[in-house]
């Protein structure tokens, strides 16, 4: 076996790294690279021929060889107990108070991140593996502020994000390679957890992000298959959900739950990546646009579409279609204000339980009973699998349809603003950041950056004549660092890395090319 090494890195917090990152575990974690990373690296390849398709206008569209699977009348293997109730699921970071706070929250099941609202620091990723571990063994607790913080005796169950494919870990590598992120965040977890939750007749439950097609489905069932034998444990204990954020993967869902049919439970609707994926895909399409970000909703057909067909295509393969986040966060000192936004979130949970969607996610512990409460009310059995909604049809073209609307000088304001308030955050080593009453990830400044990049490119005009040009954003730039300053308080922004955000966010806006990821860049400054 090649020598491990694991780069020096100053370790400020409490956590004793050698309880994680073992030797034991980076074997397992050598295996693991050694026998998928080159795979991963092909995907990734593949990945970029398909775009250069896409760019030279080529569109998505329901693969042609995988007709059959499609068509045919196969299901998945059954979901566990612990898994066919998630009618309110929370996420967010896996710090430790985090962790608790979602684990007591009344919701069905926690999402713990460790992609896109996790900055990926060393001291996040093993607080957070340690975090878990002990939240998995019952001893996590935690004294703040002269607050005490410990589990109830019941809890939400747990499910564990890795980061995605196109994400590599620095601080361990094998020779000149560094690690897979998902492979480490995955292999970590599993190798820490797994013998203690099947003790209490568990299993370890993951979420599978930015799948873009269903050759990566496969290479997680593969990863999967190897992990249960290394433990020598019954293949199909691993369940996972698979988030479809990616507009092709909107095109191949029967396909990637077949590719998964021995560990999925169910598929998930990313809204905020599929918009920017949306985006990516087809920025070069001749007469392509979106509008601001406040209008692309999920009633917009091509939204609605895509939520509709996860829906049709999880319940004809008896696997849970879980619906999209509520990004608010609860309003203090303004009840009006407040209770617009609640109203908000009532609606848009309402329509997703009357669509057929078998649960939804919230950002905060403070959602969970209202969103615990239209479910409820709307769905009186532990899932709506039996609703098959197979009066449907949705289209390629409806799965494409451009959104109405237009672009304004406030929606460009705002995307500026957000975006170097979202980025600054994660390169502070915080990826879940309460921005205007909303929880924001990294999917935030990602629609950020690539709405601007895309009206730029475009040389959208306004209603008002004035038109999308580098002069006018570095204006509207300077204006908007000037409401963040007054936002965040002097001290604040001058003690942060304000001046760094905003280099990143302009040079991706700025770019030729549309960059494929703006944490890839960012990892390189935390």
């Amino acid at each position: 076996m090649e020598t491990i090494e694991k780069k020096a890195v100053q370790f400020q917090n409490k956590v004793d790294i050698g309880k994680i990152v073992t030797p034991e575990a980076l074997e397992f974690l050598q295996e693991l690279h050694s026998n998928f990373n080159h795979k991963r690296n092909e995907l990734l390849k593949k990945r970029s021929e398909l775009q250069a398709e896409f760019d030279k206008g080529v569109l998505p569209g329901f693969p042609k060889e995988t007709a059959e699977i499609r068509n045919s009348n196969w299901t998945a293997a059954p979901i566990p107990e612990a898994l066919v109730d998630r009618r309110v699921e929370i996420t967010g970071p896996v710090d430790r108070k985090m962790v608790i706070n979602a684990l007591n929250s009344g919701a069905k099941t926690f999402m713990a991140d460790f992609e896109d609202s996790c900055s990926p620091t060393w001291n996040n990723l093993i607080e957070g593996q340690q975090n878990l571990k002990d939240a998995v063994n019952g001893t996590i607790s935690l004294e703040q502020n002269g607050k005490k913080y410990q589990l109830n005796e019941t809890v939400a169950t747990l499910l564990v994000r890795p980061r995605g494919l196109h994400l590599e870990e620095r601080n361990l590598m094998v020779g000149n390679e560094n690690f897979s992120a998902s492979l480490v965040d995955f292999g970590l977890f599993f190798y820490h957890n797994i013998t203690a939750l099947l003790n209490q007749n568990k299993s370890t439950y993951f979420y599978l992000p930015k799948l873009e097609h269903y050759l990566e489905a496969r290479w997680w069932n593969d990863v999967f298959e190897f992990s249960q034998d290394y433990f020598k444990i019954p293949q199909g204990t691993i369940k996972a959900t698979v988030l479809i954020e990616t507009i092709t993967a909107s095109f191949q869902l029967d396909e990637i739950i077949f590719e998964l049919k021995n560990h999925i439970a169910g598929l998930n609707c990313g809204r905020w990546d599929y918009i920017f994926s949306y985006i990516k895909k087809l920025k070069n399409h001749s007469g392509f646009m979106v509008p601001d970000r406040d209008q692309v909703t999920m009633t917009s057909p091509f939204m609605s579409a895509y939520s509709l067909r996860v829906i049709q295509v999880c319940h004809k393969r008896n696997i849970l279609a879980i619906g999209g986040m509520a990004a608010q966060i609860p309003i203090k000192n303004d009840d009006l204000a407040n209770q617009a936004a609640l109203e908000k979130v009532k609606a848009d949970k309402e329509r997703e339980v009357k669509n057929g969607h078998d649960g939804t996610w919230v950002a905060h512990p403070g959602l969970v009973p209202l969103a615990m409460k239209v479910f409820n009310e709307n769905m009186m059995t532990k899932n709506q699998i039996h609703i098959k909604r197979n009066e449907l049809n949705i289209t390629e073209e409806q799965l494409l349809e451009l959104p109405k609307g237009n672009v304004t000088e406030n929606g460009i304001r705002k995307n500026i603003n957000v975006g170097i308030l979202y980025i600054e955050s994660w390169l502070m080593g915080i990826g879940a950041a309460a921005i205007y009453n909303l929880m924001e990830d990294a999917a935030t400044a990602e629609i950020s950056r690539a709405q601007l990049w895309l009206w730029l490119k475009k040389g959208v005009i306004l209603e008002d004549e004035k038109q999308c040009t580098k002069p006018f954003y570095e204006t509207l730039i300077k204006d908007e660092l000037v409401k963040i300053k007054e936002y965040v308080g002097t001290n604040r922004f001058e003690s942060g890395k304000f001046e760094l955000a905003t280099q990143l966010f302009s040079g991706m806006i700025f770019n030729e090319e549309l960059d494929e990821f703006l944490t890839l860049e960012a990892y390189k400054y935390i």
